[in-house]
């Protein structure tokens, strides 16, 4: 029974919830110019062909994918004095900085050894930041077990994220211009200000590290195997229909976010016509995410994680159709309808709490609670629709008739639009339906609860 009471009064830790969120700082802060810029970085800077950015992406992402399942395997079954994950925060940030600024530095070398060197500082960058997003969105099934403080500090690295991005989104496009010392980017700029991301990144991630303690342990069925091998837990993993629902959805949503903000640049400078209103556009999305952010332990409270999530995919995806509809030359209803984007993409964050209820779901129903595991499985989601979007993207951008630096022709202005704002709602609209199927609410969740509980009494 003493158990029981500790659930029902579990709190959410204001220490914690900042430490969590810095994590979160930190790694928005390594990905972000990868994530927003360094396709057109590769285009109008590095001079790379379609065809040559197409190889680098699809490789790239591909060892993203397989490394992100290796760090999952690793983390669940190596322990140390410092706990499961907490060792990736604290040690692997370093190596993240120095590839992170290899990746936006134009090394002196040209033809293919330009493509190999562009591929390689990439993969080692990707490897190294999936070890560190790993493990830091499973460390927060470790520093509370009950659902809505779960809930709550996935809310807190969502306000994190929204601010770091208002920051960034504000601030990344006057430094590249301010560094290039001119009114268009340049190598410079792009490496400079990837120079004080890194800086700022390092001590984020390893504070939040040192401050988030692992303080969760959960006892397996009596009879359990202590160790299985690496295809039972794929296979234990795959009954878990509640946690694939998420990885589903989170593949649809993820592939039409990554898709809009990787071209969003394009369409803002070119369909839009203006370099400067890129940071106007980018910090409207980012504050009202924070919004999105701060309402999310309300919404998901009032009406449950899958519903809410609901609501928000359903309002993205009506604003997108508009701004693909309507003249791109309005930029008042462009803004206000991107700032509803901003608002609905922090409901990305809901997918955090909703693994965590699968990962508890997996646990109570198959005794199957492989943690690393199981955050991999979600972030390869993310990772193969990066992969997808990132080598596909820039070919459909290609067949559009897009050059790089001149005047679009209307049928180049069509194709950005809708690579922007049509497919994105596509994607949206099948997340949305998806997540239909999810079956986790909060009645399920307290008998979890409770019959986790008396397993673990019974263990004891």
């Amino acid at each position: 029974m003493e158990n029981n009471q500790t659930q029902a009064v579990e709190k959410t830790s204001k220490a914690t919830a900042i430490s969590y969120g810095l994590g979160e700082v930190g790694t928005q802060l390594s990905w972000y110019m990868i994530n927003t810029y360094l396709m057109i970085f590769y285009t109008d800077v590095v001079g790379l062909a379609a065809g040559a950015i197409s190889i680098i992406m699809l490789i790239a992402r591909i060892w993203q994918c397989l490394a992100g399942p290796a760090w999952g395997i690793i983390q669940d079954r190596v322990d140390t004095k410092w706990g499961k994950f907490r060792p990736y925060l604290l040690f692997l940030p370093v190596f993240l900085g120095i590839f992170n600024v290899l990746t936006f530095t134009v090394l002196p070398v040209t033809g293919v050894a330009k493509v190999i060197l562009c591929l390689v500082c990439y993969i080692l960058a990707g490897t190294f930041y999936t070890g560190i997003s790993n493990a830091y969105a499973a460390l927060v099934n470790v520093i509370a077990r009950d659902s809505q403080v779960r809930m709550n500090y996935s809310s807190a690295r969502s306000v994190a994220s929204s601010v770091i991005g208002i920051v960034l989104s504000a601030v990344a496009m006057p430094m590249i211009l301010f560094f290039s010392k001119s009114d268009t980017a340049n190598a410079s700029g792009y490496f400079w200000t990837t120079v004080i991301c890194t800086l700022v990144m390092i001590p984020s991630i390893i504070i939040c590290g040192l401050k988030c303690k692992e303080v969760v342990q959960v006892e397996k069925p009596q009879g359990a195997a202590q160790k299985t091998s690496i295809a039972q837990s794929f296979k234990l993993l795959a009954q878990n229909k509640m946690l694939l629902i998420v990885v589903l959805l989170t593949f649809f949503g993820a592939m039409g976010q990554m898709l809009r903000m990787s071209m969003l640049a394009y369409y803002i400078i070119y369909v839009v016509g203006s370099f400067t209103m890129v940071a106007p556009v980018m910090t409207t999305m980012t504050v009202m995410q924070l919004l999105g952010s701060m309402a999310l332990p309300w919404g998901t409270k009032i009406f449950g994680k899958k519903m809410y999530m609901l609501y928000n995919n359903i309002a993205q995806v009506v604003c997108m159709l508009l701004i693909f509809i309507l003249p791109a030359s309005n930029t008042v209803i462009f803004l206000i309808l991107s700032a509803v984007i901003g608002f609905t993409n922090a409901a990305a964050s809901i997918t955090f709490g909703m693994m965590s209820d699968s990962i508890e779901y997996g646990d109570w129903k198959y005794g199957v609670r492989n943690v690393g595991l199981s955050v991999s499985t979600l972030m390869l989601s993310v990772n193969v629709s990066t992969a997808i979007t990132g080598s596909i993207g820039v070919l459909l951008l290609a067949t559009t008739g897009y050059v790089a630096g001149a005047t679009q022709t209307p049928e180049a202005v069509s194709g950005i639009n809708m690579l922007v704002n049509l497919a994105p709602a596509i994607l949206a609209a099948l997340s949305a339906i998806i997540v239909l199927f999810y079956k986790i609410d909060g009645k399920m969740l307290d008998q979890i609860a409770k019959d986790l509980d008396a397993r673990k009494e019974a263990a004891e």
